[in-house]
Parts: C-alpha cells; sequence; structure tokens
C-alpha cells in the first residue's frame, strides 16, 4: 500500500509539473509537446531522482544522474540542493544551482541563471530563494543570502547581497529598485516597466545643474543692478 501511494503521489506532483508549464509559458500547446520538449522540466524530474540518491548517501550514482541531466538539458543542478514544488525552469540551458541552494515554491528561472557561492568552505554558501520569485536571464545570484518572497531579479543582474520580500533588483551590482506591496502570485517579469537607476541618478543631475543655472542667473542679475545703484 505503501509503495502504491508513493507512486500516486510521484505521478501527482507530475501532472502538477506540466500544468505549472502551461500556467507560465504561453507556447506550451499540448501535453506531449511540454513531456518531450521542455528540459527545464525534464531537469526538475531528473534532479529529484539525483536528490533522493543524495539524501540517502548514494552520493556517486546522486552526482552521476545529475551529471546525465546536464548532458541531456544543458540545466546543471546539484544533488545537494533543494527545490520546492512548482519550481519552473523556462528555456534553461546554462542554468547552474550549486549544491547548498534552497529554491521555494512557485520560483520561476529563466536560461543562463545562476545560484552560485562565494565560498570554498564546507558551509552554506549559496542562496536561498524563497517562494514567487522570479530570476530573469543570466542573473546571477551569488552567496548564501536569501532573496524574499515575492521578488523579482531583472536580466543579467548581479545580486551579492539580501533581497527584501516583494522588491525588484536589477544592475551590476543589484540595486534594488522598487519595493512594491506584497501580490498575489504573480511569476511574470516585465523589464520594460522595470526603472533605470543609472537614468534615474542622471535625470537627478540635470535637475540639479538646472537648478544651480538658476540661481547662478539670479545672482548675476542681482550683481548687476547693485553695481547700476553704485555708479549712478
Amino acid at each position: 500500500m505503501f509503495v502504491v501511494n508513493k507512486g500516486a503521489s510521484m505521478f501527482k506532483r507530475m501532472r502538477e509539473d506540466v500544468h505549472v508549464v502551461f500556467e507560465r509559458d504561453p507556447a506550451a500547446r499540448s501535453i506531449l509537446e511540454v513531456i518531450c520538449c521542455y528540459p527545464g522540466l525534464h531537469a526538475v524530474w531528473l534532479h529529484r531522482i539525483s536528490h533522493w540518491l543524495w539524501l540517502h548517501k548514494a552520493y556517486f550514482l546522486g552526482r552521476f544522474v545529475s551529471h546525465l541531466a546536464r548532458f541531456l538539458t544543458g540545466i546543471e543542478i546539484h544533488p545537494g540542493a533543494t527545490i520546492g514544488k512548482g519550481v519552473f525552469i523556462d528555456h534553461g540551458m546554462g542554468v547552474v544551482i550549486g549544491e547548498t541552494a534552497e529554491i521555494g515554491n512557485n520560483v520561476t528561472l529563466y536560461h543562463g541563471v545562476t545560484l552560485g557561492g562565494v565560498s570554498l568552505e564546507r558551509v552554506k554558501r549559496h542562496p536561498t530563494i524563497d517562494e514567487n520569485v522570479v530570476i530573469g536571464s543570466g542573473a546571477k545570484v551569488l552567496g548564501p543570502f536569501t532573496v524574499g518572497k515575492g521578488s523579482r531579479i531583472g536580466s543579467n543582474s548581479v545580486v551579492i547581497k539580501e533581497v527584501p520580500p516583494n522588491s525588484t533588483v536589477v544592475g551590476v551590482p543589484g540595486r534594488m529598485v522598487m519595493a512594491a506591496e506584497a501580490r498575489a502570485e504573480k511569476t511574470d517579469l516585465e523589464h520594460g516597466k522595470l526603472p533605470d537607476p543609472e537614468a534615474k541618478a542622471i535625470a537627478c543631475l540635470f535637475d540639479q545643474i538646472r537648478e544651480l543655472e538658476r540661481k547662478y542667473s539670479e545672482l548675476a542679475q542681482d550683481h548687476e543692478a547693485l553695481k547700476r545703484r553704485l555708479n549712478g
């Protein structure tokens, strides 16, 4: 009975994974297409096997399954990493997830994302990604800190410190440019609507320059008026 229940639970989880793909990728057309042609889905399924082996101290077999998954999908997930439910890896090529990384439920990762470490010690050295986080393509999250629930990491950003919940981070190094109120479970990342911190800083400098020019002009006019009064 235990084996039957375990098998039923496994297939239920796989059905949920397929449903997640339809939720987050409008290009998905059929169940057969999703099962056969989505490497991110294959990587998650193979990781569950490698992670089970790793937890049962079959380290070589765990690494071998992980290596096979990398060969087949282009996605490298260490068997020691922890991945929650509803995780979606879109496209996926070049994604790297380190040994002590922890990924919460309903997280979306795009291609080229790295969840990496910055230490050579055998400690927690990879990030913890809380639930409902979206990480854009090419982003690097490096270190043993937490990216808070509902946050968004822009494409090609390099994040090296804690990210509060419901924040948006862009740039190199990553800067928090938006701290929103708690959102519903929305998993898109509209890059066209993200603020540009560098453009904002330059605009502020131009505003200050214009204000200084205005004050200089007023002082120059006052000076000329004073000169005329003294000469008169």
